[in-house]
């Protein structure tokens, strides 16, 4: 009888010790679990949106002959933008309708802490102060024609500003000759200097109110050198400075690349 009591007795026990080891094995898969989804949401973050716009003007019909880098030029461009992170909606031979719509596509997914960029390589034009990139369908026939036909560049990056964005990157490959000078009584060209208030990063090809030539390469002279500095990992603001330097170096001082920022922290190339 003893030993039956004993035996019931061991028997309890141990059911007892199977329970309470079962109860503390649920215990830490449920405070590893707990682990698990506080971990998810710093796992899960999303970087903030890196966009980017990027035309490639060539043809433009009242130009004595077509413009062959400014294509190249967003080609590759696109390929090192997107390979770093970038969404980017690429246009060539763009009509202002087409530069319209792909701003307004822009402007709407810009959210706070984004970072905008914009390339445009082409005909650009300077009026009452600002500076415009020109479709390839523009009709201008007088100075006055150019805030009509024109895309203003201040107009996007105020736009951009209002929206949020972290940073502004703007690329203009524009200072060409004006195709259209013959026409005006007086002498333009060039680009007016891109003013923004803050946050923007902003190269041209040339100075405010200078012209830079066409090089006989594949790609453009400002797009070679930059693409040679926008290295993975690069600090974006040091990468156009060098792209200055490198160019008008290379130049004895003949096509002085401008720099103008505002940016108050440093933008890192596929970070």
């Amino acid at each position: 009888m003893k030993s039956r009591s004993v035996a019931l007795v061991g028997g309890l026990l141990g059911v007892l010790s199977l329970a309470i080891g079962a109860h503390a094995a649920l215990n830490r898969r449920a405070q590893d679990a707990a682990k698990t989804i506080g971990a998810e949401p710093s796992a899960g973050l999303t970087k903030p949106a890196r966009l980017a716009l990027v035309i490639g003007n060539g043809h433009y019909p009242d130009a004595p002959d077509p413009l062959v880098q400014p294509i190249n030029d967003a080609r590759a461009l696109t390929g090192t933008l997107r390979r770093n992170g970038f969404d980017v909606d690429v246009l060539e031979d763009a009509t202002k309708d087409d530069m319209e719509r792909a701003i307004a596509r822009l402007k709407s997914r810009i959210k706070k802490d984004a970072v905008v960029m914009l390339f445009f390589g082409g005909y650009g034009l300077q009026a009452g102060g600002h500076s415009y990139m020109i479709p390839i369908d523009a009709r201008i026939w007088r100075e006055r024609d150019i805030e009509r036909e024109g895309v203003s560049v201040e107009s996007l990056l105020y736009d951009a500003k209002e929206s949020g964005a972290r940073a502004k990157l703007v690329v203009m490959d524009a200072s060409r000759r004006n195709p259209y000078d013959r026409r005006f009584r007086s002498y333009s060209h060039g680009l007016a200097p891109i003013a923004d208030a803050d946050k923007a990063l902003i190269l041209t090809s040339a100075s405010p109110g200078k012209v830079a030539d066409d090089s006989t390469g594949r790609n453009s002279v400002l797009i070679s050198e930059l693409l040679k500095n926008l290295s993975t990992g690069a600090r974006i603001e040091s990468a156009f400075n060098q792209t200055r330097i490198s160019i008008d170096r290379a130049s004895n001082g003949a096509q002085v690349p401008s720099v103008n920022s505002t940016l108050v922290e440093d933008i890192i190339l596929g970070g």
